[in-house]
């Protein structure tokens, strides 16, 4: 079976390496580049923002099956127009991949459908958003509409923050287009935890829970990223809790999306946060999460390609989806200066200590083959994962395995897998997963 890529982050490494495991598969393509990808089979070159640059690879390629991995190409539907020329592919629908292209959208669902998140207001002026922050209540958080690559969204704690958040989105349009309409919502206190689902469009299949580190420094300070690390499971994320979700929340997203005409058929990513009052839905992603992913498949037991393939054809009720009892942690390394101004093109050393096996994974996430050395193309460049037997040997591991890769202005957080010790009231549900 011969499958296609379309990404070439730490997310697309890690769905790379899993197909290869199965067995499954014997060819593996990839575009653009991905020096990691190209160890298990071979990356291309080719763009993804220009829907031509696709359909030029996948004529000569011919894969058995198109795996989707970004959420921008899934945004412009390059999944309809991929089933339209005859391909088999992973990836949700235009239609329905608005859950996460578009904020507003999302929460207006929520709201009619009664699926638990922060209370909100939606505003497409600058004026009237403004307008509206005189009398809020504070801390407040601010959200562009549109893809933001994981960056769109503002804490803002007085009038002055807000204030200046506003234009930053909507005058500034400091993230483009996605800031044409804005979200303005209530903060809430709680653990934040992420559930990746396999979906059908009438089946949910939960994945084991994650937790990720987004700000750029040590006790989450600093600007937000796209993540700078993950841990998986969640200690926070009890049975209990699954119970409530897979009712009130899973489910009930995936039925109301049916409902609307915008079938969901993929992986459906779910950022909770685990309040006082219950879990709520605080975003959703139309793919899997980067780089949640990256200690998410690690620990998967199940064959990744009959859950993908189950998904596809809908029957995923067919299939269970099984995870080891390890825990695994991710440490991204980033080029210093990420995420604003950094210096690409680094040549990078050590890569050939991981093979893979002995629970250690260097997934590549701005790497490319130059010549005979591997060089750095982004901000976030590494996700040195580890399992261990429990979250603390994880972490032990994965620390120590950062050190075997070497490049010029490496920068990593001290602090991913570090337990949170803030004094959140606990989520209690009852014994019929009610809050």
């Amino acid at each position: 079976m011969t499958v296609l890529i379309i990404g070439n982050g730490g997310r697309e490494h890690a769905i790379a390496v899993k197909l290869h495991e199965s067995g499954k598969v014997n060819k593996i393509y990839s575009i653009p580049e991905n020096a990691g990808i190209d160890e298990i089979g071979v990356s291309y070159c080719i763009g993804i923002d220009d829907f031509k640059d696709i359909r030029f690879i996948i004529g000569d390629l011919k894969p058995d099956l198109v795996i989707i991995g970004p959420d921008d190409p899934l945004a412009k539907g390059f999944a309809d127009k991929l089933r339209s020329l005859g391909y088999r592919v992973f990836g949700p629908s235009k239609k329905a991949a608005l859950i996460e292209a578009s904020k507003s959208f999302a929460k207006d669902l929520m709201k009619k459908y009664n699926i638990p998140t922060a209370a909100y207001e939606v505003f497409d002026e600058a004026a009237t958003a403004i307008a509206y922050i005189k009398n809020a209540k504070y801390p407040l958080v601010i959200k562009a509409d549109g893809l933001a690559k994981g960056k769109g969204v503002l804490i803002c704690n007085d009038y002055q923050e807000a204030y200046d958040g506003i234009r930053l989105i909507m005058e500034e349009r400091h993230f483009g287009s996605a800031g044409e309409k804005i979200v303005i919502e209530e903060f809430l206190v709680g653990h934040e935890v992420s559930i990746m689902a396999f979906v059908d469009g009438k089946t949910v299949k939960t994945m084991t829970s994650v937790q990720d580190h987004k700000r750029i420094g040590d006790g989450d300070t600093g600007l937000n990223t796209g993540g700078m690390g993950t841990f998986s499971p969640s200690p926070y994320y009890t049975e209990a809790i699954d119970e409530y979700c897979q009712k009130h929340i899973y489910q009930a997203t995936v039925t109301a999306m049916k409902a609307e005409g915008r079938e969901f058929k993929g992986i459906l990513f779910f950022g909770l946060i685990l309040t006082a009052e219950g879990p709520k839905v605080l975003e959703y992603n139309a793919r899997f999460g980067d780089p949640e992913t990256q200690v998410v498949l690690p620990r998967m037991k199940s064959d990744f390609l009959d859950a993908i393939n189950a998904c596809i054809d809908g029957n995923l009720d067919q299939i269970d989806l099984e995870f080891d009892d390890e825990a695994a942690v991710c440490v991204i390394l980033a080029s210093e200066g990420y995420p604003e101004k950094y210096k690409t093109g680094v040549t990078i050393f050590g890569t050939q200590y991981f093979d893979g096996k002995h629970g250690y994974y260097c997934f590549h996430a701005g790497t490319r083959n130059f010549m005979d050395s591997i060089v750095t193309t982004g901000g976030r460049v590494f996700g040195i994962t580890a399992k261990g037997a429990d979250l603390n040997e994880a972490r032990e591991r994965a620390y120590e395995a950062t050190n075997k890769v070497i490049f010029e202005n490496k920068y990593m957080r001290n602090d991913i897998g570090v337990i949170s010790t803030a004094q959140y009231q606990e989520t209690k549900v009852d014994n019929e997963g009610k809050i």
